[in-house]
């Protein structure tokens, strides 16, 4: 039922292709917005049949192009540098993005330096981009990170402890090819870190803030992130669902067509939901988390997501109650509460079985480590404001001790939700 305060914001590509086959696509998309282009991808992906279909068909469709392989895991900034002056080189009406999260995230950022050169810290933070960028068409070749159809980018700036986002509704691609083919055959490990990443996207903006007393058109305007919504929910509901039922399976037999389609499905789902909505609590602390550990994003981002849904369940208990009925449909039949518990149980279930650590003590964390991990994290304001009860200081310490020694009993103690629906 829409109640009257209830509101609903999507932002998305204009054209979005799934299904297997779908990269034969790439090559009209790409036409429609020019003749040249500069495909941003990765070594491995480089040497890969992979690569090959997405040039045959950009061939097939008369479009000029250059390759830039240099995508590099955890994108440091001096690889956007390199990439840009390739791009330059090639002077490309529009930008294919080819690979995991880093290869996208690249595509995007040198999209938005083509078109408003700059320093890229200019840029940092939300809603910075003074218009659109040069257009971009993105190829998953991994279901976890959602950039395909996200506004939002991540790079590593050695000037800083943190890695630093670019957020802004011009970073969107034009066009999103989501081939779940393209995902056949991907070690284990990256199935498991990128898949467990799709279902902590789609969680966390599920029960994100909601900020259902402001007006649409302002908060459209002003956010990036505008919190659950009806759209979001959507999205996240049927993502939760399809990565649940698919992940585990995807990471125990990588040939099982079905678990990669219904992966490949889930991930983009969820980049929907949290390209609206927004991620919070266990996205925060993964950010020191992977800066102190070089933790790969998935897999610090799983271990935290029990901690944090624990932590936000005395504000959340419908929102997760129906989180565990999309993952188990027997969950519906049983009392909120009672539900609230087992989506927690579910995912720690779930990390376990596809190889996730369950504590930061296993990625050699030291105690007297949290307080300055804590502070660190303080400073993610744009997802902490997104994090459905306040995150201060002090919660972010406690949230960081749970999972230091995997006991999460003091976490879901008496709270206040941060905006009231």
């Amino acid at each position: 039922m829409v109640r009257i305060n209830d509101l609903a914001i999507l932002r998305g590509p204009r054209h979005v292709l799934f299904g297997r086959g779908a990269v034969g696509a790439v090559g009209r998309l790409t036409a429609e917005h020019g003749q040249r282009a500069l495909v941003c991808t990765d070594p491995a992906i480089a040497v890969t049949p992979i690569l090959a279909a997405v040039l045959d068909s950009l061939t097939a469709c008369g479009v000029a192009f250059e390759v830039f392989d240099g995508a590099l895991p955890d994108l440091p900034v001096d690889v956007l540098d390199d990439a840009l002056t390739a791009a330059r080189r090639a002077r490309p009406d529009v930008l294919v993005g080819v690979g995991g999260g880093s290869s996208l995230d690249l595509t995007k950022l040198t999209a938005l330096l083509l078109r408003h050169p700059a320093p890229i810290e200019e840029y940092y933070g939300e809603n910075r981009v003074p218009g659109p960028v040069t257009p971009i068409i993105a190829v998953p070749t991994t279901a976890g990170t959602g950039s395909e159809v996200t506004p939002v980018a991540v790079v590593s700036d050695s000037r800083r402890v943190l890695k630093v986002g670019v957020s802004s509704p011009h970073l969107v691609p034009v066009g999103a090819v989501c081939d779940p083919a393209l995902t056949d055959g991907a070690p284990a490990t990256v199935t498991a870190h990128a898949g467990i990443d799709a279902l902590a996207h789609a969680i966390e903006a599920f029960t994100a803030v909601a900020r259902t007393g402001e007006p649409v058109a302002e908060l459209e305007k002003s956010r990036v992130f505008v919190g659950k919504n009806l759209l979001s929910d959507l999205f996240a509901r049927e993502a939760i669902a399809s990565i649940y039922r698919n992940l585990a399976r995807a990471v125990a037999h990588p040939d099982d067509r079905a678990a990669r389609n219904g992966m490949a499905y889930g991930s983009t789902l969820a980049g929907f939901a949290f390209a609206a909505a927004g991620t919070s609590a266990a996205h925060v602390l993964q950010y020191p988390l992977g800066a102190r550990t070089s933790t790969p994003h998935g897999l610090g981002v799983g271990l935290l997501l029990p901690y944090a849904m624990e932590f936000n369940r005395p504000v959340r208990t419908p929102e997760l109650a129906e989180v565990a009925a999309a993952m188990r449909p027997t969950a519906a039949s049983i009392p909120p509460e009672e539900a609230a518990v087992s989506a927690v149980r579910c995912v720690v279930e779930l990390a376990a079985e596809i190889g996730i650590p369950g504590t930061l003590q296993e990625l050699g964390v030291r105690r007297e480590e949290l307080p300055e991990m804590a502070e660190q994290a303080a400073g993610v304001t744009r997802l902490i404001e997104n994090n459905p009860r306040r995150l201060d200081r002090p919660a972010l310490l406690a949230l960081l001790d749970a999972a230091w020694s995997g006991d999460s009993t003091a976490l879901a103690g008496p709270a206040t939700e941060r905006t009231r629906k």
